[in-house]
């Protein structure tokens, strides 16, 4: 059946909920099987180590940028017609934000996906973590903290009524995003050999890059025949997870990309543990975890929501499309994580030793 066929049977948004769904899937698998996590990357980065966590961080962000511009060059999709390109970004709320998400990622162990992932492993703080993530990043979309929001994302945005894109700015053509892409790739292969990083685990970590061109080429593909407009969208888990809450509570909600991703990562990595054999329940270590993962939970949903972004949406989703603001955002987000790792754990751990 084809697109315009499946869109006459179920209707656009239930498709919109399905390619979410799909991409979703698609995600949690790859990266539970990847242990991908940006967190994790930036932690080993903080102790001067360019580990396997970096590698794999470093190889999922260039696949993506290779399959996206690929995508786009082939002409699968649009980066101009994407939502996050199409609307002014804000460029305080990128470094506000982004600092934030990082220092909160770090404190919570783990950014909003990798929690995601984990919760569908049976991790108890991450599904507290994330519950937490989602109530304040609702606040922030449309409750009490949105005018705090409002006014820190005011203070400096970008010009023309659009967000800016990083390869027209500097004068390059297309084909340059994804020679870099190239790159990166190379770059990470190199550190995956030093780390001896087994063949599955980068086919995973390319499987997420993946996942997020999916979701561009999908979203991008429905918006050229449905009647209605459809945001182009790809992975990304502060909105998405604020809009999946908000669909399960409120019987008026509307059915969209956003509320078939989520659910299609928690699948994703369900059955990729589940086959593995890696399903097991886990708490909290003790009431100082809690405190720093909740606070860290919050920090991220506010941040996030601030930064246009989390560490996928920003950091991954928006960087493969030259996003200025999601470039920033990202650059913050690896600061912040940096400086708490660097003033809050690791004098903690050097205390406990």
């Amino acid at each position: 059946m084809d697109l315009v066929g499946l869109i006459d049977r179920i209707g656009e948004a239930p498709v919109a909920a399905l390619f979410g769904l799909v991409t979703g899937t698609v995600f949690g698998i790859a990266a539970q099987r990847s242990r991908f996590c940006l967190r994790a990357a930036t932690v080993e980065f903080a102790r001067g180590r360019m580990g396997d966590k970096v590698a794999v961080w470093l190889l999922t962000f260039s696949t993506a940028l290779v399959w996206v511009q690929a995508a786009q060059l082939f002409g699968l999709m649009n980066s101009a017609d994407a939502r996050m390109m199409a609307v002014p970004g804000s460029w305080s709320g990128a470094i506000v934000g982004g600092l934030m998400f990082g220092a909160g990622m770090v404190l919570a162990r783990g950014c909003s996906g990798r929690l995601l992932v984990l919760a569908a492993t049976g991790n108890m703080r991450s599904i507290v973590s994330g519950l937490i993530f989602a109530v304040v990043a609702q606040m922030s979309l449309s409750g009490i903290l949105s005018p705090l929001r409002d006014r820190i994302a005011a203070l400096w945005i970008t010009e023309g009524g659009r967000n800016m894109n990083l390869l027209s700015t500097i004068g390059v053509p297309q084909w340059a995003g994804l020679v870099l892409g190239l790159l990166i790739a190379v770059v990470a292969l190199v550190l995956s050999r030093r780390n001896r990083i087994g063949a599955s685990r980068l086919v995973f970590a390319s499987g997420v890059g993946f996942a997020v061109a999916l979701g561009w080429v999908l979203t991008y593909s429905l918006s050229q025949v449905a009647f209605e407009p459809v945001q182009i969208e790809s992975a990304t888990f502060t909105g998405p997870s604020a809009h999946t809450l908000m669909f399960f509570l409120d019987r008026n909600a509307i059915l969209e990309f956003d509320v078939g991703l989520v659910p299609g990562v928690f699948l994703g990595a369900l059955f990729a543990a589940g086959f593995t054999g890696e399903l097991k329940w886990q708490a909290f270590d003790g009431p100082a975890t809690m405190r720093k993962a909740m606070i860290g939970a919050a920090l991220m949903g506010f941040g996030g929501m601030l930064a246009g972004g989390c560490a996928i949406g920003a950091g991954v989703t928006g960087g493969s499309i030259f996003v200025g603001t999601a470039w920033c955002a990202l650059f913050f987000m690896w600061i912040g994580a940096v400086l708490t790792d660097l003033l809050v754990d690791q004098p903690a751990e050097a205390a406990l030793a």
